[in-house]
C-alpha cells in the first residue's frame, strides 16, 4: 500500500513539474514574443523620394525578423545630432547617413560608432578607395556628384569644363551655394583648385567667385528652384537635385565637367551605444548588397554605387559615371583639410554674398 502510494505521489510530482515546465515554457515563449514586437530600431534617411531605397531594405528585414518594425526618420542630420549629444549616450536613433564632411565630424566627437567588418559579408566588393574614406567607421552607402547644371534654353553649348563658369557671357549668371552646405563647400574649392589654389589655399577660389558676380543660393534646392525659374542659367549642383528637374520635363541638364566630376560619398553608420548591434550590422550589410545599390543608382535617385559590378540603369547614365573611365575620373575634395574650418568659411559667405 505505501508502495502504491509512493509511486503516485511520484507520479503526480512529476506531472506537475511537467505541466510547471510547460507553463514556463510557454510563459517563456509569450515573453519573447512581446519583447521581439516591441523591438524597434529607428534609422535616420532622406526627405521625399530619397528616402524610398531605404524603405525597401527595411521591409525585406522586416519580412526575415517577424515582429520587428524599422522606423524611418527623414531628417537633417544636424538636428539629429543635436538630439543624439542631447541623449548624452542613450540615443533613441540607432543608424544614421552622413556626408564626407559630417560623418567626419562624427568620427572626431564620437556620436558615430566602430565598424565591425567580421559581420559583413558584402564589404569585399567595396571600392577599396571609398571604404579607406570611411576610416573605420560605417560604410561607404552611396556617392553623389557636383557638376554642371544648365538651363539649356539659356544656355546653347555645353560646359565642358569648371573653368567655363569663368566664360564672359556667365557673368551674372551663375548660381552658388552658401558654404553651410556641402554643395558650397565644394564650389569653393572647385574654384580655388580651378586656378592653382588648394583646400589649404582657399583665397585663390574666394576671389574667383566674387568675379562670377554670382547669385547666392541658402541650399541646393532653393538653388535648384532659380535655374527652373531662369533666375539663373548656370551652376555647381548636385546630380540629382538636377535629374529630379529634369524629370520634370525642364531644360535641365547635366555636365560632368573636366578634368571630372565631384563625387562625394554618403556613409551610413551605426550610432554610438545603438540598442541593436546586431540588426545595425545586417543593415550596414543589405547597403552594400548589389540588390541595394542596383536600385538606389536607378531613378529618381541617381546614387553612385559604391561597390563593384553593379550596372548603372541607362536612365542614370547622364547623372552617374557609367564606365571605367568615368569612375577613374571623378574628383574628391581633402575635406580633413576643408572641415575644421567650416565655421569660419560660412562666416565669409554672408558677409561676401548676399543672399
Amino acid at each position: 500500500m505505501s508502495k502504491t502510494r509512493s509511486t503516485t505521489t511520484h507520479s503526480i510530482g512529476r506531472r506537475r513539474l511537467v505541466a510547471g515546465a510547460a507553463v514556463a515554457s510557454a510563459l517563456g515563449t509569450t515573453i519573447t514574443a512581446r519583447a521581439q514586437a516591441a523591438r524597434e530600431m529607428v534609422v535616420i534617411t532622406y526627405p521625399g523620394k530619397l528616402s524610398e531605397p531605404h524603405r525597401w531594405l527595411a521591409d525585406q528585414m522586416e519580412k526575415r525578423h517577424p515582429g520587428l518594425k524599422i522606423r524611418l526618420v527623414p531628417s537633417d542630420s544636424q538636428d539629429i545630432v543635436a538630439q543624439i549629444k542631447a541623449a548624452q549616450g542613450h540615443s533613441p536613433y540607432d543608424a544614421m547617413p552622413n556626408d564626407e564632411p559630417p560623418h567626419l565630424i562624427g568620427i572626431r566627437e564620437g556620436y558615430i560608432g566602430k565598424r565591425n567588418d567580421a559581420a559583413l559579408k558584402n564589404l569585399a566588393d567595396v571600392y577599396p578607395e571609398l571604404l579607406a574614406k570611411s576610416q573605420g567607421v560605417g560604410v561607404p552607402a552611396t556617392y553623389s556628384l557636383i557638376g554642371i547644371a544648365y538651363n539649356s534654353a539659356l544656355v546653347k553649348t555645353p560646359p565642358e569644363s569648371w573653368a567655363d563658369l569663368w566664360k564672359p557671357e556667365f557673368k551674372g549668371k551663375v548660381g552658388i551655394a552658401r558654404t553651410s552646405s556641402n554643395l558650397g563647400l565644394a564650389t569653393l574649392a572647385i574654384a580655388a583648385k580651378s586656378f592653382g589654389g588648394s583646400e589649404a589655399n582657399l583665397e585663390v577660389g574666394w576671389q574667383r567667385l566674387k568675379m562670377l558676380d554670382a547669385k547666392a543660393a541658402r541650399s541646393p534646392a532653393i538653388l535648384t528652384q532659380m535655374l527652373e525659374r531662369e533666375e539663373i542659367a548656370i551652376a555647381p549642383l548636385w546630380n540629382n537635385n538636377t535629374a529630379a528637374a529634369a524629370e520634370k520635363g525642364l531644360p535641365i541638364k547635366f555636365a560632368m565637367p573636366k578634368p571630372g566630376a565631384i563625387a562625394i560619398i554618403s556613409f551610413m553608420a551605426a550610432i554610438a551605444n545603438t540598442r541593436h548591434p546586431d540588426l545595425v550590422n545586417e543593415w550596414l550589410d543589405g547597403i552594400l548588397s548589389a540588390e541595394y545599390q542596383a536600385r538606389a543608382a536607378a531613378s529618381p535617385y541617381f546614387f553612385g554605387p559604391t561597390v563593384r559590378g553593379v550596372t548603372v540603369p541607362d536612365a542614370a547614365k547622364p547623372y552617374t559615371p557609367s564606365t571605367p573611365a568615368e569612375v577613374l575620373a571623378l574628383q574628391t575634395i581633402d575635406w580633413p583639410t576643408i572641415v575644421p574650418q567650416r565655421g569660419a568659411l560660412v562666416d565669409r559667405f554672408d558677409r561676401e554674398f548676399s543672399l
